[in-house]
This record gives C-alpha cells, sequence and structure tokens, in this order.
C-alpha cells in the first residue's frame, strides 16, 4: 500500500508592529509550493498592523495552530512581544517539538527568548547581535547561520534564503533549485554596503546612531531575559 505524504506545517508569527519585510520571502517561498500549509499564528483573528504600516490577519490562532510542525518561523517583533507570557508559551510549545525553528532579525532573539536558542550559534541584525548571549545563544557571524534544527538570520535577505534552505532540507535540492529560480532570488546590491564589514566604520556607525533609542527596549528585555532564563548565573 502506498503512503501518503502528509502536507507541510508551517508556522509563521505575526502581531501587531511585526517587521513584514522579515517574512514575506520565506512566505512567498513556502507558500508557492503544494503540500504546505502556510499559518499565520496570533491570538487571534482580529487585524493587526506590522511596521510599517502593513494591515494583516493572522489565519489561524495560537489554539488552533498544529502541535507538531515542520518549521515555526518569526520575524522582527516589538520588545514588549519578548515578555509575553502567552506568546513565550506558544513558542516554547511548539518550538520543542518542530523540525526546524527559524527566525530572522529580532526574531531570532525571541526564539531565544522562548527559550529555544540556549547552547545554539545563531545571529541577528548587527546592531543586536551582543544580545543572543542573554538568551543563552552563541552569538555568531553569517548572513544565515545554521546550528542542527535551529537557523537565523539578521538581514532581511534572510527571509529568502532561510525559506530556500529549508525547501531544501524538506523537499531537496532540485526544489530548492527551481524556487530560487522561479522566484528570481539573485540579490544584486546597489551599493554593496549590506552589512557593517562591507560598509567600513564611518557608515556603520552612522547608521548605528538613527533612532539608538530604539534599541533601548531590547536590551532591557535582553536583560531581564538573562535573569529569567538563568543565563548570568549559568555564566558566572
Amino acid at each position: 500500500m502506498t503512503s501518503v505524504r502528509r502536507n507541510v506545517e508551517i508556522a509563521i508569527l505575526v502581531c501587531p508592529g511585526y517587521m513584514p519585510v522579515d517574512i514575506i520571502g520565506f512566505h512567498t517561498a513556502f507558500g508557492l509550493l503544494p503540500g504546505v500549509n502556510v499559518h499565520l499564528v496570533w491570538k487571534d483573528r482580529d487585524e493587526v498592523v506590522g511596521m510599517p504600516n502593513f494591515p494583516t490577519r493572522a489565519t489561524t490562532t495560537f489554539a488552533e495552530c498544529p502541535a507538531d510542525l515542520d518549521v515555526l518561523y518569526a520575524g522582527a517583533v516589538p520588545a514588549e512581544v519578548f515578555e509575553d507570557a502567552e506568546v513565550l508559551e506558544f513558542l516554547a510549545d511548539r518550538g520543542s517539538r518542530a523540525t526546524w525553528v527559524a527566525g530572522v532579525c529580532a526574531g531570532a532573539l525571541l526564539m531565544g527568548a522562548a527559550g529555544l536558542l540556549r547552547g545554539y550559534r545563531a545571529t541577528t541584525n548587527f546592531q543586536m547581535r551582543d544580545n543572543l548571549a542573554s538568551y543563552g545563544a552563541i552569538p555568531a557571524h553569517g548572513n544565515v547561520v545554521e546550528d542542527r534544527n535551529r537557523i537565523t538570520s539578521g538581514p532581511a535577505t534572510g527571509s529568502f534564503e532561510i525559506g530556500l534552505r529549508l525547501i531544501q532540507a524538506l523537499f531537496g535540492d532540485d526544489a530548492a533549485r527551481e524556487m530560487e529560480l522561479l522566484v528570481e532570488y539573485a540579490p544584486q546590491p546597489l551599493f554593496g554596503v549590506g552589512t557593517p564589514e562591507l560598509a567600513g566604520p564611518e557608515l556603520t556607525d552612522r547608521v548605528r546612531a538613527i533612532a539608538p533609542e530604539e534599541r533601548v527596549p531590547y536590551d532591557e528585555v535582553a536583560e531581564r531575559a538573562a535573569r529569567r532564563l538563568g543565563i548570568r548565573a549559568e555564566s558566572a
């Protein structure tokens, strides 16, 4: 008797203030494949507005989300979400069983806040990479960093790159090649200054100086998370 392959189950977190740029490539890559259920998950199906202004509705509530996921994925979210007990409980539960746990930009830090990066190499946006240690992760450089079944990225291009890598893992090389061509993923940056190493110190410092107060809440939640997770006590 021929066995029937079940659909691949993907959950992508959305919430008020989330960054659509961090999820849209991943969502597109998997959403174009047959046999894939892509769930935009949140507490309810009320409209949430991403940043900048991007109205969205979840397709699936936390309670309805499949228990066993092939991929649990998050992009950047506001700092207050890092201390939302319902969000952390959902991520910790689904992430403990997911085949892959993925995060882009502050989404990687959010997975850390849920206790899912302890002891894993990971990366995030260059301005917050040092916060990874507060979540028990091992900060690493690289556009995409993969450690066992955790995969993270800092830049927004990581949304496509993680998507293509996980299509490879779940469907094989040919499927990933076909998707890379289908979406014509062939970045050609205008200036080639998309990392601090490429940009040099002067430009990097100017970018770091843009709205530095926006980082403060992420630093504060990282400090509180370290105490909650016992990270500093472990490393002392």
